[in-house]
């Protein structure tokens, strides 16, 4: 009998009779409490529904807390990136030559799901590069495995719990298989990095009517990522935004995404198109945009609307929001 029978049955045993002790492997010093938590989490997911089986084959991956997991949620970086240095570390040539690459192979299909969400086909592109490298690479982490060491030792444990019975729930709806539940250190999942909330809310199947695959189904991950988007509030036909320069006149204090003015007012302030004109747009638009210049003075500046804050749902970073936006339009 090899050990991960040995925790299911041992979590069982402690819910119902309430033994406390669980053979675990003892890598991380406490195994006695982890198996109270998890038998505690075998016990709530009982209470939602959940089958017994999935719930106890979905925990015997986890035998102890992953230090490799929680090494990654507390590394704090060494410095603050500038939002240059991150679009050097981001959008590399690699990057963009994989994201041509890539929309040869699959352009069209993502034109068909964008018209019909009514969502950028670029900012579907983009974020798709940037969250997987266009499908090759979703992590290499068991979810489960993540999620109940973070939800145990991590600095968010309720809602790290929520998310793994989230999971587990998934796991019974959609009858996969625990071990092909992949993903990152933290727990978001397939092409689209979706947590197993924003799963349960947004994935979908494309063409409709069957179980969403955002790990191998392509038309599941752009249809699932229009979703989010469309479900986020994009507004059909309006851009992210765009390259601008920006006088010296105009202070600092003006800037950032709270200052949202009419487009023609920053043309009256000196604000020019860093293309030569405005994107769909005219010198008078009456468009609402703000703008913002991440790294001060000389740095690069951008004039954002709307959509730039719908990006924003999917990850609240202006440097995430501008990456997907700036990717997504080199490559489409």
């Amino acid at each position: 009998m090899d050990r991960r029978t040995l925790l299911v049955r041992g979590l069982a045993a402690t819910v119902l009779t309430g033994l406390s002790e669980v053979p675990l492997r003892q890598a991380w010093g406490r195994p006695a409490d982890y198996a109270a938590f998890l038998a505690g989490v075998r016990h709530e997911a009982l209470g939602q529904g959940l089958p017994a089986g999935v719930v106890d084959q979905a925990l015997s991956l986890c035998e102890s807390p992953n230090a490799a997991v929680i090494k990654a949620d507390r590394h704090q970086p060494e410095q603050v990136l500038t939002w240059a240095q991150y679009k050097d570390r981001v959008l590399t040539e690699a990057k963009l030559s994989d994201g041509l690459q890539a929309m040869t192979e699959h352009g069209e299909q993502i034109s068909q799901i964008g018209g019909q969400y009514k969502v950028s086909r670029g900012v579907i592109a983009g974020i798709w590069g940037l969250e997987s490298a266009y499908g090759t690479r979703m992590g290499k982490f068991s979810v489960i495995d993540a999620l109940a060491t973070l939800a145990y030792e991590g600095r968010r444990a309720a809602f790290f719990r929520g998310e793994l019975l989230k999971a587990l729930r998934i796991l019974a709806q959609e009858g996969m298989e625990p071990r092909a539940m992949m993903g990152s250190y933290a727990g978001a999942m397939g092409q689209p990095q979706f947590m197993p909330s924003a799963y349960e809310r947004f994935a979908v199947s494309y063409p409709e009517g069957g179980r969403p695959d955002i790990w191998r189904n392509q038309g599941d991950v752009f249809a699932s990522i229009a979703n989010y988007l469309a479900r986020s509030g994009w507004q059909e036909g309006g851009i992210w935004g765009e390259a601008v320069i920006v006088p010296d006149s105009i202070p600092q204090a003006l800037l950032g995404r709270s200052h949202v003015r009419p487009l023609s007012w920053w043309v009256r302030q000196g604000v020019r198109p860093r293309a030569g004109r405005f994107a769909d747009t005219s010198a008078d638009s009456a468009a609402m945009g703000a703008i913002i210049r991440p790294d001060g003075q000389g740095g690069e500046a951008f004039v954002v609307y709307h959509n730039f804050n719908v990006i924003r749902r999917y990850n609240a970073s202006d440097f995430y929001a501008l990456a997907v936006g700036t990717l997504g339009d080199a490559i489409t």
